[in-house]
């Protein structure tokens, strides 16, 4: 039987608890995570996984929203460890996510970096050398905004551009359900832009968010914030 399943995993991450929530994909033929966590997240996707009666040898692709660290850290360790894993990425992510560019992410911190006051400057430097040291890994499938994978009764690639310019999210029809990456964050039960401040280009972003929001569905899946339940209409 397919199933969407939130892997919502609360660590400590450099000092501090945080909760991310990749989403499993799983049907007859397939297992398919989204999004991956930061570096060294092996061991908690594992122990997701196991609570599922799964491992990362179980897994057929990881489709990655964007090269931010916290969604593709894991992603080099994991194909590594499992080559059998086919990544999956937007188009205009792949350069970012394989190393033929730098991270923009990194070059928006450096450039950031000399307006950080005196007393961040050395977490500004620790931050820039954190995304440095992310290993890049090889994508094997460029997904393009409209393709529909076969994934849970199939499952369509939607450009949300804004938080980074290749940023794709995915649409579920069969479970009504969006999965958001970063186009959309759930904060005080609302779905909002994620980390605006952030945003490479933020209209983008905003515009992105209200095309998530057109789409016919209940539960929108948030990489930070969690599941996100549209209310019902009233008559």
């Amino acid at each position: 039987m397919a199933a969407v399943i939130p892997l919502p995993l609360t660590v400590l991450h450099e000092g501090r608890q945080e909760t991310l929530f990749p989403t499993l994909l799983q049907d007859g033929s397939d297992a398919v995570l989204v999004d991956c966590g930061y570096p060294n997240f092996l061991p908690f996707l594992e122990e997701a996984l196991q609570a599922l009666a799964l491992t990362p040898a179980a897994l057929t692709g990881v489709v990655v929203t964007h090269h931010d660290d916290d969604h593709m850290g894991a992603l080099s360790q994991l194909k590594r460890q499992y080559p059998h894993i086919r990544i999956y990425a937007g188009a205009g992510e792949v350069p970012y996510i394989s190393g033929a560019k730098t991270s923009l992410r990194l070059l928006q911190a450096e450039k950031l970096q000399p307006e950080l006051p005196p007393e961040a400057q050395e977490w500004g430097r620790a931050f820039c050398r954190r995304l440095a040291a992310v290993e890049p890994a090889p994508v094997d499938c460029l997904l393009r905004d409209g393709d529909v994978l076969p994934w849970c009764g199939g499952c369509r690639v939607v450009s949300t551009p804004g938080h980074t310019p290749g940023h794709i999210s995915l649409h579920l029809p069969a479970f009504s359900t969006v999965i958001s990456g970063d186009a959309a964050v759930v904060e005080n039960s609302r779905l909002v832009v994620a980390n605006p401040q952030f945003a490479l280009d933020l209209p983008a972003a905003e515009h992105s968010l209200e095309h998530l929001r057109s789409l016919p569905w209940d539960t929108c899946l948030c990489y930070h914030g969690g599941i996100f339940r549209r209310p019902a209409e009233t008559v």
